[in-house]
C-alpha cells in the first residue's frame, strides 16, 4: 500500500470568472501532520471542501490510497475516512453537546427511542480529552472556545483515516490548544494523516512535519518543517517579503489620559482601575474565562449594570445602555465579528453606515446612497479594504477585508475609544501586518485603542504597556521593557495575585 494517503492532482475550481483554483497538486502521507498555509482567498478552503465532498473540482483527480475517487458529498467523505473541523462553527445551538457530538450516529440508528443516558456517558468519554464540558448542556449556551472543542470532539469520533483541522486553536486557550496539539501527535502515531490550517507560525513550526503553501489559487511550495523558517513561509505565503508583523511602539511617553475606569464591579468582576493614555496601545491579556471581554462589555454597557466610575477626558461618564457609550464616541469590536459585528448578507457601504445612520440620512429618514457610499470608499481607502466595490455583499470578502469593514464601521462614528476584542482572529498574516499598522496609526492619531488578544506575541508585539486579568481582577501592569510570555502568563494564572496578597 502507498505511503501516500491522499493525492491531489490537478484539480480547479471556479467560481463564475474567478478561478479560485489552478491545477493545484498536493500529497499527504499516512502519519503525519501537513501544515497547509497561505493568506485568506489562497484556495485552502475550497480545495478542504472538495476533499470533503462540499463542492466538486471542474478537472482534475482525488487519490485515496493511489486509486482515483468520486467524493460527491460530506457523508461520502465520511465512509471515505475523511473528517472536517470547520473554521465556521457548525452545530446545532438548541440540541445538546452529546447529540451534537453524535449526530451522525444518531441518524443512522434504527432506535425508535435516543439512549440519552448512554449518549451523554460516551460524549462524556470524549470530552475527557478536551475539557469538562457538560455533554448535557444546550451548545448555545456555550462560549465560543467551548462550542469550537465540541466540534473538535464530533471529528474525534469518526473512524477517520484523514483528519482535516481548520484554524482550529482559534478560539482556544494556550491549555486547550496544547491538549489539543497532544491528542494530534498521538492520532499521527496511530497511522492517521492530519492537514492543519493555521495562521499561525508558531503552531506550524512546533507540531507540523510538512508545510504547503498556496497563494492565489496556486501551488507555491512543499517543505519539511525542519529545513525552512517562518520567514520564508510568510514570504511565499504573501508573495513579497514583511519587514515585520509590527510596527514601531511609541517613543516617546504616552500622553494624558483619555479613560479613567475606577472601582469597575459586576458580578463577573471586582474593583477593576486602569486608564487609557493618549497615543498608546493598551494590551489586555488573561486566560479564556477570565473576565476580559466581560469587563470591557460591561464598560460599554453592552451586558450588565457595573458600579464604579468611568471617565472620559476627566469627565464622569453616566452610560447606561451601548448608545450612550457610542454617542460618547466610545466603541467596542467583538471577538465574533460573523456573529456580533457584521451584518454578512448586507452590502459594505450598509455596513460601514450601520452606527450613525444620522450621517448618511436624508429627510424623512431615508438613506442618502450617495454620501452612503462616500463614507464607506473613503474608511474603505484609509483602511486599505480589498473588495469589487462598496455594494459588495460582506460575505464575499476575505476574513481581513471582513474585519478591516468592521473597524470602518465604528470608524464611521470618529470614536474616542476603541475596544478591540480579538482582532486579528482567523485573519492571514499579512492582514494581520495590515491591522496592526491600523491600530498604531489610530493612537498616533489621539484615537484610544485597547486590545484584547489571546495570541501573546501579537499582544507583546503590539502594545505599549499590558494589563493582565485573571478571576475578574486586574493582577498586575507590565511596561513594554518588561513584556514578556512567562511575565504575562505568571500572571494571568493568578500566581502574581496571590504572591501580592500574601
Amino acid at each position: 500500500m502507498t505511503d501516500t494517503v491522499l493525492g491531489i492532482r490537478n484539480v480547479t475550481r471556479s467560481f463564475g470568472p474567478v478561478r479560485a483554483l489552478r491545477g493545484i497538486n498536493f500529497d499527504l502521507k499516512r502519519g503525519e501532520i501537513h501544515a497547509v498555509a497561505g493568506e485568506n482567498g489562497a484556495g485552502k478552503s475550497t480545495l478542504m471542501n472538495i476533499i470533503d465532498g462540499i463542492l466538486q473540482p471542474d478537472s482534475g483527480e482525488i487519490l485515496i490510497d493511489g486509486k482515483p475517487v468520486r467524493i460527491s458529498s460530506p457523508a461520502e467523505a465520511q465512509r471515505l475516512g475523511i473528517g472536517f473541523v470547520h473554521q465556521e462553527i457548525a452545530l446545532c445551538p438548541d440540541v445538546s453537546v452529546a447529540e451534537n457530538i453524535f449526530m451522525a450516529a444518531t441518524n443512522r440508528s434504527r432506535a425508535f427511542l435516543m439512549d440519552a443516558a448512554g449518549l451523554h456517558a460516551k460524549a462524556r468519554d470524549v470530552l475527557a480529552q478536551l475539557s469538562d464540558i457538560d455533554p448535557g448542556i444546550l451548545v448555545r449556551d456555550l462560549s465560543i472556545s467551548n462550542q469550537q472543542l465540541v466540534e473538535i470532539a464530533k471529528a474525534l469520533t469518526l473512524d477517520c483515516r484523514i483528519l482535516i483541522l481548520d484554524e482550529p486553536t482559534a478560539a482556544l486557550t494556550e491549555r486547550e490548544a496544547q491538549l489539543l496539539f497532544g491528542i494530534m501527535r498521538k492520532l499521527a502515531s496511530q497511522g492517521i494523516a492530519i492537514i492543519y490550517i493555521s495562521h499561525r507560525m508558531v503552531e506550524i513550526f512546533e507540531n507540523c512535519d510538512r508545510v504547503t503553501v498556496f497563494r492565489d489559487g496556486q501551488y507555491i511550495r512543499t517543505d519539511k518543517v525542519s529545513e525552512t523558517t517562518p520567514d520564508e513561509i510568510v514570504n511565499a505565503m504573501v508573495g513579497r517579503k514583511i519587514e515585520s508583523l509590527y510596527p514601531p511602539k511609541l517613543q516617546a511617553p504616552a500622553g494624558a489620559a483619555i479613560l479613567q475606569v475606577e472601582g469597575l464591579t459586576d458580578r463577573r468582576f471586582q474593583g477593576v482601575t486602569f486608564e487609557l493614555r493618549s497615543g498608546e496601545i493598551l494590551g489586555v491579556a488573561g486566560l479564556i474565562g477570565a473576565g476580559r471581554s466581560e469587563i470591557m462589555r460591561g464598560i460599554c454597557r453592552l451586558e450588565g449594570k457595573a458600579s464604579g466610575q468611568v471617565r472620559l477626558y476627566g469627565r464622569v461618564l453616566s452610560l447606561q445602555c451601548y448608545t450612550d457609550a457610542i454617542v460618547e464616541g466610545i466603541v467596542y469590536l467583538s471577538e465574533d465579528r460573523k456573529g456580533d459585528g457584521l451584518f454578512l448578507d448586507l452590502p459594505i457601504a450598509a455596513n460601514v453606515s450601520a452606527l450613525n445612520l444620522g450621517q448618511v440620512a436624508r429627510a424623512f429618514g431615508l438613506i442618502d446612497k450617495g454620501a452612503e457610499t462616500r463614507l464607506a470608499e473613503g474608511l474603505g481607502k484609509k483602511l486599505g479594504l480589498k473588495a469589487s466595490g462598496v455594494g459588495q455583499k460582506v460575505s464575499a470578502l476575505s476574513g481581513g477585508n471582513q474585519q478591516k469593514v468592521a473597524l470602518a464601521k465604528l470608524l464611521a462614528i470618529k470614536p474616542r475609544v476603541i475596544f478591540l476584542d480579538e482582532p486579528t482572529r482567523g485573519v492571514d498574516v499579512g492582514a494581520k501586518a495590515e491591522i496592526h499598522r491600523i491600530l498604531r496609526d489610530l493612537a498616533s492619531e489621539g484615537v484610544g485603542i485597547l486590545v484584547i488578544s489571546s495570541e501573546l506575541p501579537e499582544l507583546i508585539g503590539i502594545s505599549d504597556r499590558v494589563i493582565v486579568i485573571a478571576d475578574g481582577r486586574i493582577t498586575g501592569e507590565l511596561p513594554a521593557e518588561k513584556l514578556s510570555e512567562q511575565a504575562i502568563m505568571q500572571l494571568a494564572s493568578n500566581k502574581g495575585w496571590q504572591k501580592q496578597s500574601a
